[in-house]
Parts: C-alpha cells; sequence; structure tokens
C-alpha cells in the first residue's frame, strides 16, 4: 500500500483536520470532526444535510457551502455517519424552517438518516429526506439503485431554491426534479484500497476494466478488454439512453466525473466522445462539467451522468456556488 498517510486508524481524522485548518467557510460541532458544516448559517433558509463514507472526495463533505449544502456527517472510509453525528449537524445548522436530508441510496445511511429524523422530531424540527439513485446498471428498479455522481445536479437544484428562501417542500421537489431526470453509468479500470485493510478491493488484470463498477467496488456488469473513449461514450449513452429516452432537439447537461485515479486529460477526451455521442442523436448539451466530483479513492476510471433540463433546472444549475472544494460564478 503506497499512500501519503501515517497511520491507516488516523486516516479520517488527519483529513478532516488538514481540511478544517486550511479554511474558515466550515467548522466542526459536538466536538466532533465529522460533524462538519458551513460556518455561518442564512437565519430562515431551509437546512440541507447529506452524508456519507469518506474517500469519495469532493463527494460529500466538499458540497458544503454557499449555494449548496449545509452540513455533513462524515463516515469512516466507505462507512456510513452515525445518526447521532447527523443529528448534531442538524441541530446546528437548522435556520428556521426545516431540514432537507440528501444522499445516496445506501442501507447505512438510510437507517442512520431516519434515526436522525425521529430525533429531530422529539424536538420538534421538520425533517424530510430525498435519496440520489442514478446508477442505471446497478439494479433495474429505480428505488434500488445506487446513488453516485448525479447527486451533483441534486445538490445544485435544491442548493439553489434554498438559498433563494424556497419551503422545505419547494426544496425538496427541486431535488426531486433533478434526481428525477439524471442517470449515471460508470467503469472502473483500476481498484482502489481502502487504508485500514490496506489491499485492493477487488482484482483486475493488466488489459481489463470494469463496466458499471460501483464507487464502492460493487460488481459491475461486464470485465473485460479495455475499449477506447469512443466505445465507452457510446456504451454509457446507449444505456443510459435506453433508461431515460431523449428526442432529438432535447437538451441535456452533462457530468464527466473521475472515480480519483484518471487524469484531468482522459476525463476531456471522453468528454469530447459523449459530445459526439449526443450530437449525432440531435441531443443538445446546455451546460457540461468534466473533473472529480465523486471519487473511490484512487481508482482509476469514469462515470457519465446526463440530466434532461428544462428552464427551471438551468436556472438551478447555473446558480452560482462557493465550497472549499467548488467553485461556480
Amino acid at each position: 500500500m503506497k499512500k501519503i498517510i501515517n497511520a491507516p486508524e488516523a486516516y479520517v481524522d488527519e483529513m478532516l483536520k488538514g481540511i478544517y485548518a486550511s479554511t474558515n467557510m466550515v467548522k466542526c460541532v459536538a466536538d466532533d470532526l465529522h460533524c462538519y458544516c458551513i460556518a455561518n448559517k442564512k437565519p430562515g433558509k431551509v437546512a440541507i444535510i447529506t452524508g456519507g463514507g469518506t474517500g469519495h472526495l469532493p463527494l460529500f463533505l466538499g458540497y458544503v457551502g454557499e449555494g449548496l449544502i449545509d452540513g455533513c456527517g462524515v463516515g469512516g472510509v466507505f462507512q456510513s455517519p452515525s445518526a447521532e453525528e447527523i443529528y448534531n449537524i442538524a441541530t446546528e445548522v437548522e435556520a428556521g424552517a426545516g431540514v432537507l436530508f440528501l444522499y445516496g441510496n445506501y442501507t447505512g445511511d438510510i437507517m442512520n438518516f431516519d434515526m436522525a429524523t425521529e430525533m429531530l422530531e422529539m424536538d420538534d424540527i421538520e425533517a424530510k429526506s430525498i435519496v440520489g439513485a442514478d446508477d442505471v446498471l446497478s439494479n433495474k428498479n429505480v428505488e434500488a439503485r445506487r446513488g453516485v455522481a448525479g447527486i451533483f445536479f441534486m445538490y445544485k437544484a435544491a442548493g439553489a431554491k434554498a438559498d433563494q428562501m424556497g419551503t422545505l417542500d419547494e426544496v425538496l421537489a427541486a431535488a426531486k426534479k433533478a434526481g428525477d431526470n439524471v442517470r449515471t453509468v460508470g467503469f472502473a479500470l483500476t481498484p482502489c484500497i481502502v487504508p485500514e485493510v490496506g489491499h485492493a478491493n477487488f482484482e483486475l488484470g493488466e488489459d481489463e476494466m470494469a463496466f458499471g463498477m460501483g464507487i464502492h467496488g460493487e460488481p459491475g456488469v461486464w470485465n473485460g478488454p479495455i475499449k477506447t473513449a469512443d466505445e465507452l461514450a457510446e456504451e454509457s449513452v446507449n444505456e443510459i439512453l435506453a433508461d431515460m429516452p431523449l428526442a432529438e432537439g432535447d437538451e441535456v447537461a452533462l457530468l464527466i466525473n473521475g472515480l480519483g485515479g484518471t487524469s484531468l486529460e482522459e476525463l476531456y477526451i471522453l468528454n469530447n466522445s459523449v459530445m459526439k455521442q449526443l450530437e449525432a442523436k440531435g441531443i443538445k448539451v446546455y451546460r457540461s462539467w468534466t473533473g472529480e466530483y465523486a471519487t473511490s479513492m484512487e481508482m482509476m476510471g469514469a462515470s457519465i451522468s446526463i440530466c434532461k433540463v428544462d428552464d427551471e433546472l438551468k436556472g438551478y444549475f447555473d446558480y452560482p456556488i462557493n465550497t472549499p472544494f467548488l467553485c461556480q460564478k
């Protein structure tokens, strides 16, 4: 295992200490490094809280900031935050308009966010929840799909509506609209190593890749020879459009996401390949983002997220944001 660390068991806490020391935009609460939230809340605004395991930066905590999320429960590597941590964050950032929990569709996260909701109800704080479930190849059943990089669009929509002082129901509706219109396909070229485990979480041959791989190393739909960017773009776009048909003239937002070990140059090559596929089908790209938005430690690979847009979603996606990790003016 080659990593710039001190001790595997200190991986998460020392990472968090480094973030807190580098910015005044965020803070921890309840004397718990894992309770990560904005330093200054906006009175009367719906508080949006996310959470999940470490190992996916900038997901989840990287979205805490202006115009996006207000707090994040930080779990161990690929592990859920606790219900108590989520509750402590919520009571800190709640600003009089209720709380929206917005997170990935994973069993441990669902259980702990539900428990936190019950704890908030005892304090007469209204909380509602919605999960990202955009990974097309993880399950035919939409409600059983994993939440991956497409949650970016849900953060953008909910964050913009909340910053515009929308009600809790309106913020939830904005998140749902983005979630209903986004689909993601991902693929891996290498595994990754969880520090406390010390070895790769799965195996791939030198010239082998996994199509449909999850961000925790969940099995994909096929393992086989590495394909070109054009071939991967074609297969990915076809999988997405088979699940979310788009007509000629429709507009979309596009996210090309690196999984942690893929160069930015390669991601832009993939972006170009996906753009060609969409153009050939008469689908217009309103706006695209390319970079690392939901990683898996040092895994080489990428994901492609496509979100169908209308004027409302365009407004949310164009809304300015500023966090220690992301800035859009």
